[in-house]
C-alpha cells in the first residue's frame, strides 16, 4: 500500500489550510505563552493521525457493530465527566488535563458520523418507517442533551445539524422530518425558558443590536467588526493587527480568529481562507461519491456538514448574522479537540478512499 492511494489533493489542501493556520497563529500570539508551539504539536498529530488512519481498514466500522457502539458509549462517558472537570467561563464542557483542556463535544460529533454511517448504512431500505428514525433519535438525544445540560448550545446544534443531514441524505419521509423540526423547536423553547441562565441569554440575543451594551454584553461584536473591517482588502500584515496586539478582540485565538485573520490578511487572506476550505468540502464529497458502499457516501456527507457547519457558523458569529455560541473555525483556530476529531474524521475517509 502507497502514499499513492490516498486522495493527495486532499492531503495537500489540509496541510496547506493547517500551516496558514500556524502563520495566522504567530500572527495573533507570536512567541509568548506558548501557544503557538501548542498548535504546532496539535497541527503535527494531527497530520500524523489523519496518514494513520488512512492505513486502518474503515471496514472495521462498515462491517462490526461492536467498535462503533464502544465508541459511542466512550463519547458518553467523557461527556458526563465534564461535569465534575473545571468549569470554563460558566460552561462544563472541558476535561483539563494537566496543561491541556480537551472537549468531548467534538469527538461525539466524530462519534455521531460514524454511528449515523454505520446505522442508515444497513436499514436505507427501511428509512420510511418510523421506528428507525426513533432508534437513531435516541442515539443523537443522549449526548446532545448532556451538551445543552452543559451548555454548550452551540456544539449542541451542530450535532443536530449533523444528524438532520444524515437523515435526509438517507432518505427520510418528508412527514416524519416535519415531526422532527417540530420537536426540536419544542426542545429549544424548553432548553431557553429552563436550563439557560440570564447572561447566557444575554449573550447570544446581544448579536441582534451589540450597541445596545457596547461595553457589556456587545463589546465582543462590536470588537469583531472592526478587526474586520480594518483589515480592509490586504489586512495590515502579519503581527500588526491594532485590535489584537492591544488586546481589544477577545478570545482571538478561538472563538473570533476569523476576526482577527481578517485584520491581519485582510478580504484576500479570507478569500484564501475560504477558498481552501471549499476545495477541501469538494474533495471530501467527491469521495464519497466515488465510494462503492452507502457507509462511505453516509460518512463523507456528515464530514461535510461537521467541517461546514463549524465553517458556517465561526463566520457568521464573527461578522454578526449569529449569536456568539464558541465553535472552534477549522484548521486555524487554538486548540487540539477539534483538530485532532477532524483530522481523524479525515483519515478514514482517506481509508474509504484507499479500500474502497
Amino acid at each position: 500500500m502507497s502514499f499513492g492511494e490516498i486522495d493527495i489533493p486532499l492531503f495537500a489542501a489540509v496541510a496547506a489550510i493547517s500551516l496558514f493556520g500556524i502563520i495566522n497563529m504567530y500572527g495573533i500570539s507570536g512567541w509568548e505563552g506558548g501557544f503557538l508551539i501548542k498548535q504546532i504539536i496539535f497541527v503535527a498529530a494531527g497530520l500524523f493521525l489523519m496518514f494513520a488512519f488512512s492505513f486502518w481498514n474503515y471496514r472495521y466500522l462498515k462491517n462490526y457493530s461492536l467498535p462503533v457502539l464502544l465508541f459511542y458509549i466512550f463519547c458518553l462517558f467523557l461527556l458526563v465527566l465534564t461535569f465534575y472537570s473545571k468549569s470554563i467561563r460558566g460552561v462544563n464542557s472541558w476535561l483539563v488535563l494537566g496543561g491541556f483542556t480537551f472537549e468531548p463535544a467534538e469527538l461525539a460529533k466524530l462519534m455521531m458520523i460514524i454511528l449515523m454511517a454505520k446505522y442508515f448504512s444497513q436499514r436505507h431500505v427501511h428509512i420510511n418507517e418510523l421506528k428507525y428514525v426513533v432508534v437513531s433519535g435516541i442515539y443523537f438525544l443522549l449526548p446532545a442533551t448532556i451538551m445543552i445540560i452543559q451548555p454548550d448550545l452551540g456544539s449542541a446544534i451542530i450535532f443536530a445539524m449533523i444528524w438532520m443531514a444524515m437523515l435526509f441524505v438517507a432518505g427520510i419521509n418528508k412527514k416524519h422530518l416535519f415531526l422532527i423540526l417540530i420537536a426540536g423547536a419544542v426542545a429549544f423553547y424548553v432548553s431557553w425558558a429552563v436550563i439557560l441562565h440570564p447572561y447566557q441569554k444575554d449573550r447570544i440575543i446581544s448579536f441582534i443590536n451589540p450597541h445596545d451594551d457596547p461595553y457589556g454584553r456587545g463589546y465582543n461584536l462590536i470588537q469583531s467588526r472592526v478587526a474586520i473591517g480594518s483589515g480592509y482588502l490586504f489586512g495590515n500584515g502579519l503581527g500588526k493587527g491594532s485590535q489584537v496586539a492591544q488586546g481589544f478582540l477577545p478570545e482571538a485565538r478561538n472563538d473570533f480568529i476569523f476576526a482577527a485573520t481578517a485584520e491581519q490578511f485582510g478580504f484576500a487572506g479570507i478569500t484564501f481562507l475560504m477558498g481552501l476550505s471549499g476545495f477541501i468540502l469538494y474533495r471530501i464529497l467527491n469521495i464519497g461519491r466515488m465510494s462503492g458502499f452507502n457507509f462511505g457516501k453516509l460518512f463523507s456527507i456528515g464530514m461535510a456538514v461537521f467541517i461546514f457547519s463549524h465553517i458556517l457558523v465561526g463566520a457568521a458569529v464573527n461578522i454578526g448574522l449569529m449569536p456568539i455560541t464558541g465553535i472552534p473555525f477549522p484548521f486555524i483556530s487554538y486548540g487540539g479537540s477539534s483538530m485532532v476529531s477532524i483530522m481523524i474524521g479525515l483519515g478514514i475517509l482517506q481509508s474509504i478512499k484507499r479500500y474502497g
